[in-house]
């Protein structure tokens, strides 16, 4: 077997009695090997195959938190042999991996049978383990010293501000045929990749997924098609003032995990149209779909012309270090932070400008004037959308007492399954880790029959959407069902009127989601108007579906697929994010006479 350096130098003897003090062990790609917090009683070694470590935290995805890789020949996982202490961190399998574990019992039974065997591991152990801070001590410092330079990094930015510089001046026809092929590019391969990306992530559905790439691609350009990205945008004869576009620079921008092809083409196309240029960088959980999506479209840039490092990728596997100098540097104009709160603050944090989002929670609203039917219909063909990988969908719905339960027996007509007290209590039982508070991440993403699957819910169609019944409390208390659930779950609320229901919702944006979406059904324009001023939200979706709604497929809201929160919720812009974002806007403002300068007409 391959043994780690600390334990190569002993003795074909010692090697052979240590590989039989330990058991062989495979785990798949993917598999949890142990999680931060467990109670450990061994360490590992890898014989074949990659072990990401990685901090536990509450985020489901795209937060980066990787701390290290432990590959053939590497032991990981020692440290609870050392100290007797809870797992510091997670060991998730990168790929398939076949390991040996050496239990705590296994090195007690050597140091009667072998006593300076076991020393000799034990001693070993230390070393490693020693090492692995020294190596933990040197990123960390590398980490705090932002001003030091990062070859790849310099190279790309400055080949980017080259590039960007040259594209400038393409006029409008030209930038426009560009974009038509690369979203034509795109949508013709949206099956494929869709198919990439769930195979790739274990997130969402195909169907979706397709569906997505294509309106990301397509849709998107159809609101960029025609409309000025660089040049005079509107003039003032009676104000004498012109408003002039020009490019924000060289552009950087995050790919999330839930949606790589989507933003990947969606924030090609917008920084194209502003004439930037852009670098992407992928969540390590798709950097392959995204080096198939990048490949596309750099043949397309190629075929037309365009100045080969106008769109750039980071393309082997990152680290949070490279990300913040990619952020930071100066001659990067403007970030596009799309992804997990820890990437996001980092983004705002980075000292240079920063269009990021905050997560989604949005209220569903069911006054009692809503067209029930329609409502419930609108829900269930929205939040399951992509196995319920879309910030902006209903999350919480909340609803009015006297249309309760024409509500639900609609919902479950439209292939809902509303929890009963006994099924509620045995899925969060199942569904929500209880030292956390969180729904486990192995919910997330996944269809709702999977789901409901695992927990035993059963009926007699299949299940669309769960949905489970929750005491108003849950929202003070800050519960699981009351937070944003990247799967197709929604909690249900109950109130007794309409001001009840906007307090509620209220509440539930307070607890977490301020600024991004929340949904009225109502026939009453006042009240929704109501709701309208009342809620912290960047986009109130009335009578539509929440997923097309925010995308702008039941509404007139721009295609987008970085959606901003405003103040609300810590952001710069409240904005469906688009071209126009990444313009800086001057004003040519002529000099008018003061009426009372002599001579002024």
């Amino acid at each position: 077997m391959n043994f780690p350096q600390p334990l190569d130098t002993l003795s074909a003897d010692c090697k052979s009695t240590l590989t039989a003090a330990m058991k062989p062990m495979d785990f798949k790609a993917g598999t949890a090997i142990f999680h931060a917090g467990d109670k450990g009683d061994g360490c590992y070694i890898v014989e074949k195959g990659d072990v990401r470590i990685e901090l536990g935290h509450s985020e489901h995805v795209d937060t980066d938190s990787v701390l290290d890789y432990a590959r053939a020949g590497q032991l990981f996982g020692e440290f609870v042999l050392l100290d007797g202490k809870p797992r510091p961190a997670s060991a998730i399998a990168e790929t398939d991996v076949k390991a040996y574990f050496l239990s705590a019992q296994a090195i007690d039974d050597l140091a009667k049978s072998h006593p300076s065997l076991a020393l000799n591991v034990v001693r070993a152990l230390g070393r490693d383990a020693s090492e692995k801070l020294r190596q933990a001590a040197t990123r960390l410092e590398t980490f705090l010293e932002s001003n030091a330079p990062d070859p790849e990094v310099d190279e790309m930015v400055a080949k980017a501000k080259v590039a960007q510089a040259e594209f400038e001046n393409w006029p409008e026809e030209k930038v426009d045929a560009l974009l038509l092929a690369l979203a034509s590019a795109i949508a013709e391969q949206a099956l494929p990749l869709a198919e990439a990306t769930v195979k790739e992530t274990k997130l969402g559905n195909v169907t979706d997924k397709t569906t997505k790439n294509a309106h990301a691609a397509l849709g998107v350009y159809q609101s960029l098609a025609g409309k000025t990205g660089r040049g005079i945008l509107k003039s003032d004869d009676k104000t004498k003032i012109h408003e002039v576009a020009t490019p924000a620079g060289v552009v950087f921008g995050l790919v999330p995990v839930t949606n790589p092809v989507a933003t990947a083409i969606f924030k090609t196309l917008i920084a194209l149209k502003a004439r930037c240029a852009l670098i992407l960088s992928f969540h390590r959980a798709c950097l392959g779909v995204g080096n198939t999506t990048c490949e596309i479209m750099q043949k397309v840039l190629k075929a037309h012309g365009a100045p080969e490092n106008i769109v750039q990728w980071v393309k082997a596997r990152g680290s949070r270090t490279k990300t913040v100098k990619f952020m930071s540097h100066p001659d990067v104009s403007l970030v596009l932070a799309t992804g997990g709160a820890g990437m996001v603050r980092a983004a705002y944090s980075s000292g240079t400008p920063a269009l990021g989002v905050g997560p989604g929670n949005a209220p569903t609203f069911i006054a009692a004037d809503a067209n029930i039917p329609m409502a419930a219909y609108a829900i269930v063909v929205s939040k399951p959308f992509d196995n319920g990988l879309i910030c902006g969908g209903e999350h919480n719905l909340v609803v009015d007492t006297s249309v309760r339960a024409e509500f639900v027996k609609a919902l479950e007509q439209n292939g809902a399954a509303v929890l009963n007290d006994e099924e509620r209590k045995v899925f969060l039982a199942k569904a929500v880790d209880p030292k956390k508070g969180k729904l486990i991440p192995i919910v997330v993403g996944q269809s709702a029959q999977t789901i409901a699957n695992v927990a035993g819910i059963k009926r007699d169609y299949p299940i669309k959407l769960i949905v489970v019944p929750m005491p108003n409390e849950a929202v003070a208390q800050k519960h699981a069902m009351a937070g944003e659930k990247l799967t197709p779950i929604l909690s249900l609320f109950t109130v007794n009127d309409d001001q009840e229901g906007f307090r509620l919702s209220r509440a539930i944006l307070d607890g977490e989601g301020a600024g991004h979406t929340a949904i009225i059904h109502t026939q009453s324009d006042a009240l929704a108007q109501q709701f309208g001023l009342l809620i912290p939200a960047s986009r109130i979706l009335v009578n539509s579906p929440g997923v097309q709604g925010v995308s702008g497929l039941t509404t007139a809201l721009c295609p987008s697929f970085t959606l901003g929160c405003g103040t609300f919720g810590g952001n710069s812009t409240t904005d469906n994010v688009s071209f126009s974002n990444l313009q800086n806007v001057k004003r040519l403002a002529y000099f008018i006479p003061p009426a009372t300068m002599p001579g002024a007409a």
